[in-house]
């Protein structure tokens, strides 16, 4: 009898225990409540805590970070140009107490997110124009590579972008979730940013139209820099040619001078050969192989073709 009433007494002691007593893991924040009402703090430090038995309750709230994943909305855009937007995000229970007293849970924090979220999209892409809803950069789209000037002179600049947009939406949601639900927005990102069909072609227009300027554009280019190469060919054939003519005329000057030279000493030499050398050099000069010439026989040349002095 005495061990039957010993065994139940450590029974009684144990449930007791475990009705006093609880845990929280490391992915855990817990908020204790005593008729319904949060008692204390939230409990964030692992390990084993305490508890009255019967009337305090134990809540657990997720630690880690959660998801939130919008619906597709159509949007219309500053400049009236409508985008089917569709966006994500990473969030996190900042203030366990003050998530406990407004949300409860997660299911219910999901749908005050999504009225939130819905509302900071639509007034940030509203606010900016199409263009800057779906680029985040001046640089333009495909593998062609484009000069900064170039690129700022032919495509429309970007002043905000996506990825701005983006971080304003976090910000300015963050400023709601944050006092009211005890949320913190980690981060948004833009999943899908579409146009609806009736834009498409407006889209396709101005693509084609961007690319027919920027084809403009490198023509003119392109012809502006075959004027400065065939100008810089210009000036150097002409340096060239100038210099070979130079260098010609020098070369003939110097090969008059020496001939020059050579007949004076010839003449010198040998006054009858030099008139002889003279006179056959005048003949070739003369005469070609289909010329007739008629001379005396008292002719000099007469004299020295037929071989007379």
């Amino acid at each position: 009898m005495k061990s039957i009433l010993l065994l139940g007494a450590l029974v009684a002691g144990l449930v007791l225990f475990s009705l006093s007593t609880y845990t929280v893991s490391e992915w855990d924040q817990v908020i204790v409540t005593e008729f319904g009402r949060p008692v204390g703090d939230a409990r964030t430090e692992a390990g084993l805590h305490w508890k009255k038995p019967f009337i305090q309750r134990v809540h657990r709230l997720e630690r880690r970070y959660l998801e939130w994943d919008g619906e597709p909305t159509r949007i219309a855009t500053r400049d009236k140009r409508f985008l089917l937007v569709d966006g994500f995000g990473r969030w996190r229970i900042a203030d366990p107490l003050l998530f406990y007293q407004r949300v409860r849970d997660e299911r219910m924090a999901q749908t005050r997110i999504d009225d939130i979220m819905d509302g900071e999209i639509r007034n940030a892409v509203s606010r900016h124009d199409l263009i800057e809803n779906v680029r985040s950069t001046n640089r333009p789209p495909g593998e062609i590579a484009i000069d900064l000037e170039v690129e700022e002179a032919i495509f429309d600049s970007i002043q905000v972008g996506r990825a701005r947009i983006a971080a304003e939406i976090t910000q300015r949601a963050n400023a709601r979730l944050l006092p009211e639900l005890g949320i913190e927005l980690l981060d948004f990102r833009f999943k899908r940013t579409d146009y609806v069909e009736e834009v498409q072609q407006d889209v396709f227009d101005r693509m084609i139209s961007e690319r027919y300027r920027a084809a403009e554009e490198f023509r003119s280019m392109g012809a502006g820099e075959q004027a400065r190469i065939r100008g810089m060919r210009e000036r150097e054939l002409s340096r060239i040619r100038s210099e070979a003519f130079a260098e010609a005329e020098r070369i003939r000057g110097a090969a008059d001078a020496e001939a020059t030279a050579l007949y004076s000493q010839a003449h010198r030499q040998d006054p009858s050969f030099y008139e002889f050398v003279r006179s056959l050099e005048a003949a070739s000069h003369v005469v070609d192989g289909s010329s007739t010439l008629l001379m005396g026989t008292d002719s000099r040349l007469f004299r020295t073709l037929e071989g007379r002095r």
